[in-house]
């Protein structure tokens, strides 16, 4: 399930470079933050997926 993820996020991380390469040739303000604001979501699912992948095995301990 992980490779898939990383995938994704380098998809993502790959996608918000593209955006603000654009946003600094033709000095957008907003491509430079949607670039921003899809790498920190790339960023926040790589957490979030680690995260839950350490609860659920506590959890699972548990029981």
């Amino acid at each position: 399930m992980l490779i898939p993820i990383l995938v994704f996020d380098v998809a993502l991380v790959a996608w918000s470079l593209h955006l603000i390469e654009k946003a600094v040739q033709s000095k957008e303000f907003s491509l430079l933050l949607a670039g921003t604001l899809v790498a920190v979501a790339a960023a926040a699912m790589l957490v979030v997926y680690f995260l839950m992948g350490h609860c659920m095995s506590y959890l699972l301990q548990m029981s």
